[in-house]
């Protein structure tokens, strides 16, 4: 589960704590298709759409509006929130969800470059969906300058609100890292974006200068072959182990293991794997990049430019402060307990949901018009797409009208909390034992 994933699913565990109703509409996951519930009620939609590339959905435009409409309406939605600029489903959600006349918000989660072309198909795509939101977060002020540039937006309508951490889920235990060791762990996708070719080039140099460090790296992706060839090519199968796939739960098992967290990104906009290892009693070194300089306190980690020998100057500087205890990182944990709340969070988005609710529904022409400013061609053909979705919408309205649509059952959340606090409060029951002619106690778990 990455860092999006994770975001949304502990979120929507805080909102429905305050009594709202959450529900997540995502692509199909392998098998993982239809409607499934997760913990406290949190209802999923796994839309059967193609998947083209790294977890990315083709785009159909007005293919997914039958099926959205149809849950949309079934569950009685108020707030579309969609989450992340890569996500071709989240981009047609607000799209949509606009255009039935519903309030929209955006999060975006990612920082994106100008000059390349992809960067520029991307950025012209964001500023039509985002020309017509109404309001946009973004988890860092870094992040927030980067949108408001790419999508041309007005900075009153981008708010900041950053990830979070369950601080209970990485306590640190000093006693699980191996003493005769200095482990640096590093858990990320495996791609370029990540800086896995960094790390290639770090790690011989690394081992070369201390005889004591190791490494565990977890994690998958298109670069794995190349660590794979880094270790083979410079006998290092004894000090760089590479995990494969992580799961979230499994995340913290690992972490303890390190004495350091290594972070090699070329672009973040906020990094939350920086504070879940800081949370466990690790030393993080990170490149300076993006809006990772907003996340922890200096204390708590070494910054390099992204460039092979600034790295290596700073991970020489914290196997320094690590060997001679110049650092205690066993209670970071309780300093960042406080910084990154989920219920902080929660709190923060439900007052930008109060906010857009109390705005007035643009009308067609104002949709238009915004749209229409989107660029001298682009604008043109942003209000023709604008124009065929309200229509296939009001097609949509005759057919299948919305007398048609069986509403859905809440999950009965308060009833649901009342029976789990009576079950922990009531002791559990104490096994039958029956005698045995001998007159010794025959329990459930043996004779005693």
């Amino acid at each position: 589960m990455g860092g999006v994933e994770s975001h949304l699913f502990l979120l929507s565990q805080r909102l429905i704590q305050s009594g709202h109703k959450v529900i997540i509409v995502t692509h199909a996951y392998g098998n993982r298709k239809g409607v499934r519930y997760m913990t406290n009620g949190l209802k999923v939609y796994y839309v059967p759409t193609l998947v083209i590339y790294s977890e990315a959905t083709l785009p159909t435009l007005f293919g997914f509006f039958p099926l959205f409409r149809n849950i949309l309406i079934r569950e009685t939605i108020d707030i579309v929130h969609g989450h992340g600029a890569f996500s071709s489903l989240c981009q047609e959600a607000i799209l949509h969800g606009k255009t039935m006349g519903l309030k929209v918000c955006f999060t975006d989660h990612s920082l994106f470059g100008f000059a390349d072309a992809s960067s520029i198909l991307t950025n012209k795509l964001l500023k039509f969906t985002l020309s017509d939101v109404d309001h946009v977060i973004c988890v860092s002020h870094t992040s927030k300058e980067n949108t408001v540039l790419r999508a041309a937006l007005s900075p009153r309508n981008v708010s900041v609100i950053p990830n979070a951490v369950v601080a209970s889920q990485f306590l640190p235990d000093p006693s699980a890292a191996d003493p005769k060791w200095i482990t640096i762990v590093v858990i990320s996708r495996l791609v370029y974006r990540k800086g896995v070719d960094l790390l290639v080039a770090v790690i011989p140099r690394i081992c070369a200068m201390h005889k004591n460090v190791r490494f565990i790296i977890g994690g998958d992706g298109p670069k794995r072959i190349d660590l794979e060839q880094m270790r083979e090519k410079h006998l290092l199968q004894d000090r760089v182990e590479l995990l494969g796939p992580v799961k979230h739960h499994q995340v913290r098992n690992i972490l303890i293991q390190g004495n350091i967290f290594l972070n090699t990104s070329l672009t973040e906009a906020f990094c939350i794997a920086i504070v879940e290892a800081a949370c466990a009693g690790l030393f993080v070194v990170s490149t300076k990049v993006g809006g990772v300089p907003e996340v922890l306190p200096n204390h708590m980690i070494n910054y390099a430019t992204p460039e092979e020998d600034d790295l290596i100057i700073a991970i020489s500087k914290a196997l320094h402060m690590t060997r001679f205890k110049k650092v205690d990182p066993s209670k970071f944990n309780d300093e960042l307990k406080d910084m990154y709340s989920w219920s902080n969070v929660a709190e923060r988005t439900e007052k930008i949901y109060d906010l857009i609710s109390q705005t007035q529904v643009s009308p067609l022409i104002e949709r238009f018009r915004r749209y229409y400013g989107c660029g001298l061609y682009a604008g043109k053909i942003f209000c023709m797409v604008i124009a065929l979705d309200y229509l296939f919408w009001m097609f949509l309205e005759c057919m299948l009208p919305r007398d048609s649509v069986e509403e859905a059952a809440a999950f009965p959340y308060e009833r649901y909390r009342r029976q789990m606090d009576q079950q922990r409060r009531t002791p559990p029951p104490t096994p039958p034992s029956r005698h045995d002619k001998q007159g010794c106690a025959v329990t459930s778990n043996g004779v005693t």
